[in-house]
């Protein structure tokens, strides 16, 4: 059985982190494992506390798994501190992990930043650059280049600003733009978009953590990396459409949608 690691914040309400890593790994059958950045107290409509991780106890988590379990692929998620950022790159660093999937968690739908200048900075520096993929939403990009995005055009040159200073692969997510869904994959060499229909559904809670833990989980199977992306869209387009709904708030995304090989 393939294996992937989730290093990422712990949602209590079940709907994003490593909760919605978990079950989308396990929709995939792949075996989930986790490292815990934070422990959140959050639902559908909003965070209300964070209780993060030491540096040593992240590692010590990541190190326990690696050393009986090595996974065939990792997803980083919400990590709120440059000194976690340092931890993680450094462990990834050390076991050479290929199959790495960085969601740069730095932008909350609200528009409220959740890295300072000087995190950013080192998730920039240190990081991006050993992903195989970052997957970073238009607010995120906008923060990594330092403008705002609004045509597909500046997706484009965003993408490419963003290879150039990372030198790794970038989806950049279109979610937030209200004509359509479309991501766009720039590998340097060759740029693609993947396509998808806007599902008018208000319950997206968890839907980043959700595609980049998808993204982790095919190519723990051994998915290359554009159809990684397009098996992962098409999961995420699957669960949405099934139009769950369990909160007053937002509500979150349909994780019992079932990935069929």
């Amino acid at each position: 059985m393939k294996t992937a690691l989730t290093i990422a914040g712990s949602d209590s309400s079940g709907g994003a982190g490593i909760q919605a890593d978990l079950k989308t790994m396990m929709a995939h059958g792949v075996f989930g494992m986790s490292a815990i950045t934070a422990l959140t107290a959050q639902n559908t409509m909003g965070v209300a506390a964070v209780s993060e991780s030491t540096p040593e106890f992240l590692a010590a988590q990541i190190d326990s798994v690696f050393e009986d379990i090595p996974p065939d692929a990792v997803k980083v998620g919400m990590v709120s501190s440059a000194p976690l950022i340092e931890v993680i790159a450094e462990r990834m660093e050390h076991y050479a992990v290929r199959n790495l999937v960085v969601d740069p968690v730095m932008v909350a739908t609200s528009g409220a930043r959740l890295l300072d200048a000087a995190a950013t900075g080192v998730l920039r520096e240190k990081l991006l650059p050993l992903a195989r993929v970052i997957t970073p939403n238009l607010q995120e990009a906008e923060v990594l280049v330092g403008r705002e995005l609004r045509t597909k055009k500046e997706m484009e040159e965003a993408a490419g600003e963003i290879f150039e200073q990372c030198g790794c692969a970038v989806l950049c997510k279109g979610g937030h733009r209200m004509e359509d869904a479309d991501d766009l994959l720039y590998q340097g060499d060759s740029l693609r978009w993947f396509t998808a229909k806007r599902v008018q559904n208000p319950n997206t809670h968890g839907t980043g953590c959700t595609l980049s833990s998808a993204i982790a989980s095919n190519m723990a199977l051994g998915y290359e990396l554009e159809e990684a992306i397009e098996r992962a869209k098409s999961y995420v387009y699957g669960a949405l459409a099934a139009m769950l709904d369990l909160g007053h708030g937002s509500g979150p995304l349909n994780h019992a949608y079932r990935m069929e090989s």
